[in-house]
């Protein structure tokens, strides 16, 4: 399995795509939504260039595990890969368990550049808040590694982009990833797997802790995930 682990990891960092869409974009947009947004006021009771380091970060690594794995996946499928696999010692659970790890050990680029752009903006937090957001989005990250490996098995390789990205873009906007969400919206965002991830960066407020609503919300939805992943890749198996 860690061989396997290594190969999706190796394959996803040699894609010109994944460096221009889920690193070098996020980081753009952060420098842009900085400038247009103003510091003026803070966002979300953050700082404005915390709040869209954060929000950015989010945005570069979601559309990573959302993108790479699903559409991997689909495609794999498609060439009777997958089938192939099936048929060497290799079991299910584990091919299921490398896409997810793999997908979200690719998220740290993106999160990394996002943070170099942001410290260098005039962001400044303690090195133990630096640390804490880092593992905090990495952990975070599963949950949507998941979510990529079940639209995987969900959708035909011929739509699997489309519903990607409806579900990437929708969960971004409705999630406080553009701009802070409040009042009714932020009543139905708490049920918004993206909400709750940007929702970690709230412990880098002066006394403020770790968000465990939001973290018992991200496990709730991993779990979610990963099962609807196991059934839809079962399903796939008995079609195959």
């Amino acid at each position: 399995m860690t061989t396997l682990i290594r190969l999706e990891i190796l394959r996803t960092l040699r894609n010109r795509k994944y460096l221009l869409f889920t690193v070098l974009y996020p980081a753009l947009m952060y420098v842009f939504f900085i400038n247009a947004y103003g510091t003026g006021e803070p966002a979300g009771g953050l700082p404005v260039k915390t709040y869209f380091m954060v929000s950015m970060a989010t945005f570069g690594a979601v559309g990573s595990v959302l993108t790479g794995s699903a559409q991997r996946i689909a495609l794999e499928r498609s060439s009777g890969w997958t089938r192939q696999l099936r048929l060497t010692a290799l079991p299910g659970r584990a091919y299921t368990v490398a896409k997810i790890a793999a997908g979200a050990v690719t998220t740290l680029p993106a999160i990394l550049v996002v943070f170099a752009v942001g410290a260098s903006q005039g962001v400044e937090l303690e090195a133990g808040q630096w640390a804490g957001l880092v593992a905090a989005l990495w952990l975070g990250s599963f949950v949507f590694a998941a979510l990529g490996v079940a639209l995987g098995y969900a959708a035909a390789p011929d739509s699997v982009q489309t519903i990607v990205m409806i579900t990437y873009m929708a969960l971004a906007l409705f999630g406080g990833t553009w701009f802070p969400v409040s009042g009714t919206l932020e009543t139905f965002a708490r049920f918004n797997p993206v909400y709750l991830y940007n929702k970690l960066a709230t412990f880098t407020r002066p006394g403020h802790t770790l968000d465990l609503g939001a973290v018992a919300g991200l496990a709730a939805f991993l779990v979610v995930f990963v099962a609807a992943a196991a059934v839809l890749y079962r399903r796939d198996t008995r079609q195959a």
